[in-house]
Order: C-alpha cells, then structure tokens, then sequence
C-alpha cells in the first residue's frame, strides 16, 4: 500500500492547525493595556528645553495671578508675626544683594556676627518623560543670620519673596506650596519649637518673613576651671516646591543654605565673657601706612610680608605668614612670652642694647599667636620701632581679639593698606 499521499495530507492539516491556533491565541490576548501617564514634577528650568518654555503663558507676579482667579480660600493661611529682635535688616539684605558669593550654600558671611544666602529659584512643573508642561514658578529666598556678643544665641530671619508664577491649562498656581525646613548637628542646642513653615504661595506672599532662634545651656562662669563651654553646631535649611499635580514628586534643595556656629562663654578673653559667632567669616587686622600712631608697625608687617630678605634673621627663600596664610591666636601667657623672649634676643643680636633708646623690640608674627618667634622655623621677624608706635600697635590687635572674639587657635589675618 503506498502511504505518501496520506503523510502529505496529514502534514498539510497540522500546519494548517497550527496557524489556526496562533490566530485564536492572538484574538484572546486582545490589544495591549494603555500605558499610565508620566507624573508630574517640578524640575530646575535650565534642564527643559527652550521651546517647550516658549509654550508657557507670560510670568504674572503671583498678587497680580491671585487677584485674577476665583476665590476658592486657598491664597492666604494664618500669618506668622517675625520676632522684633531679629527682624528683617534692610542694610544686610542691599550688601548681600551685591555680593557675588551669596549664592553659595555657605552664603556671604559678612562678619563674625551677620550672614546671608540668597537664592534665585526658577522651576517648571512637567511629566516626567517631557511630554507635557503645566506650569512654571519663580521665586526668592533669603537667609539672613545673627549672632550675638554677650549672648549664647544666634537668629536667623527666613523668608520667600518676589514670586511669579506661569501656569496653563488648568493648572492652579494657588495650591502650589513651598516648604522651608531647618536641621542642626551638633550641640547641644535648644532648637526652637518650630523648624519648618510650609506655605501656600499666597500665604508667603502675604507674609514672607519668619524667624527662629537657636541657643546653647548656659551654665555659668566656668573659663577659671578651664571649660569655655564651647558648642559648635552646623545649621542648614532645605527648600520643597509641591503641588497637588505633583504630591509625591516634589523639587528639594537639601542644602539651600547652611552655617557655622560656635557658642561659648570664655571669659574677658574673648572680651564679652559670652557670645556667639559664624566661624567661617574671615578676621583681618588692617593697619594703614599713613596712620602716624602705627605707621612703623605697619611697615614692618608689610616688609615681613611682601621684603623678608629685609628682615631679621635672614635666609635665603625666607616666607612669614599672615597674608594670604593665616595666623592663629595663642592665649597662654607663659607660651607668649617665650616668643617674645626670642624676639628681643634677635634685636639684641642685630642692634645690641637698646634699652635707653626709647625703641622697643617689635616682633611679627606677634607674640600672641601660635606663628610667634618660638614656633622654631625662624618665619618670623624682629624689628626697633618707635615704643608709643609699638604700644599702639599692640592695642589694636588686642581689639581684634575681643571684638571678634577669638579664642585660642582661631585663625585671622593681617593686611595692610597704604
């Protein structure tokens, strides 16, 4: 019996099953699911691309939004009074504004006693896959600290201004909020009560200011048993950007600003016996060439500095610090006068018995510092001057000291200026 017509048709009928099957399968997998939209966020607006910038509508100051749209209550929240101790300085705010380094998370420290960041925030609010754009917000931020000489405490004044606002569709810039949050480490401190303000824009821009205080426990006068009482703490504050559109998704800038803070109770010397300060701010000592009281003062330091070679001892390649390499305060008075001794020895050396001729040995590095003639690597310089001009000159880092309460091993530098 020949079987090939039977096997040829027994393979044309599988094949033609198989194709059958396939078909029903792919009608019972139906079409594929739609794909979930992207979600919203709010994202710096220098990573949007100009065109999808250029289908936004005009920036409106939010005042101008506000008054424009139905009143549905959410504009505005309980106002927050700022403290009258700290409030806003106008002065600090028209220098900061001129400062290039404001912008830096460790902001412009003015001095040891007055700083401020300022920020300039420029946000979109779009899917995250780019394909749509909803909204874009401005908006500033300032961070303007105090500390205080006499107290352990230091205030900051926060506050969220100048917002404008772009939103399209229907895209509500009234439930848009910003967040401001403050951390510490270190301590101990006494935080205040309250650390974080979050806000709708219209209630910052009905109030923009508020203030919080940091302390550390006092426990009295305790410099004679040797405890200064010294607690340094670092402060930062974050900014959120939120929108009902975008709750889980939020712009954060976790180190929007941040500072440097030591309290401590020294004693007379640091001058007031309590107080605070931003360590980061730069100490100077700035004596002038032309000021008759310390004229010769003045041309030692700037000789030392900027002439060595014409300075005692001499060697070759010889540098002194305190120009652009700082100085550092020493208070120990046994370790002080072991400077000077070696100072007067080097006069002594150079110029021989000086002591009727009204001169008085001047020694820079000077004495109080930790750079001072005893350190043993000979960078320092000792010089005759004037004894009035000598005396006066010493009166004015003394001045420094205290005013800026300088503690032992805190850095400064001394300029000087024609």
């Amino acid at each position: 019996m020949n079987t090939r017509p039977i096997r040829r048709l027994l393979r044309t009928a599988g094949t033609g099953l198989c194709a059958v099957l396939l078909a029903a399968g792919t009608i019972a997998a139906g079409p594929p699911a739609p794909r979930e939209p992207a979600p919203f966020v709010f994202v710096p607006t220098s990573t949007v691309p100009a065109e999808e910038l250029a289908r936004l509508g005009p920036p409106v100051p939010l005042s101008e939004y506000t008054a424009a749209q139905p009143d549905n209550g959410s504009g505005s929240s309980p106002r927050r009074e700022a403290d009258a101790a700290s409030a806003d300085d106008p002065d600090l705010k028209k220098e900061c504004a001129e400062r290039a380094d404001k912008t830096s998370p460790a902001g412009w420290v003015k001095n040891r006693f007055e700083s401020c960041v300022h920020h300039h925030y420029d946000v979109v609010l779009r899917r995250t896959d780019g394909t749509e754009t909803i909204g874009r917000l401005w908006f500033e931020v300032w961070l303007l600290g105090f500390a205080y000489d006499g107290q352990r405490r230091v205030d900051y004044v926060a506050s969220v201004e100048d917002i404008i606002v772009a939103p399209v569709g229907g895209e509500d810039a009234k439930l848009w909020s910003i967040d401001q949050e403050f951390t510490h480490l270190g301590g101990p401190v006494t935080a205040p009560a309250a650390k974080r303000r979050s806000d709708l824009l219209g209630a910052w821009n009905s109030n923009p200011l508020w203030t919080l205080t940091y302390t550390s426990p006092d426990n009295g006068p305790l410099y004679n048993q040797g405890d200064n009482q010294i607690v340094n703490t670092t402060v930062t504050m974050s900014i959120n950007v939120t929108s009902p559109t975008a709750p889980a998704r939020a712009f954060r800038d976790d180190d929007a600003a941040h500072s440097d803070v030591r309290f401590d109770y020294a004693g007379p010397t640091a001058g007031k016996y309590k107080g605070t300060v931003f360590t980061a701010a730069r100490v100077e000592l700035v004596m002038s060439l032309s000021d008759p009281a310390v004229r010769e003062s003045a041309r030692h330091i700037a000789d030392a500095q900027n002439n060595p070679e014409r300075t005692f001892p001499s060697f070759t390649a010889k540098t002194v610090p305190g120009a652009k390499e700082p100085l550092h305060r020493l208070v120990n008075r046994k370790a002080q006068d072991d400077n000077r001794a070696v100072a007067i020895k080097t006069c002594e050396d150079i110029w021989g018995d000086y002591t009727k001729s009204g001169l008085e040995c001047d020694e820079y590095p000077f004495s109080s510092t930790k750079e001072g003639a005893n350190k043993g690597d000979r960078r320092y310089s000792a010089r005759l001057i004037d004894g009035d001009d000598n005396g006066k000159g010493g009166n004015m880092i003394g001045e420094v000291y205290s005013v800026n309460r300088l503690l032992n091993d805190d850095p400064f530098y001394v300029k000087i200026i024609p």
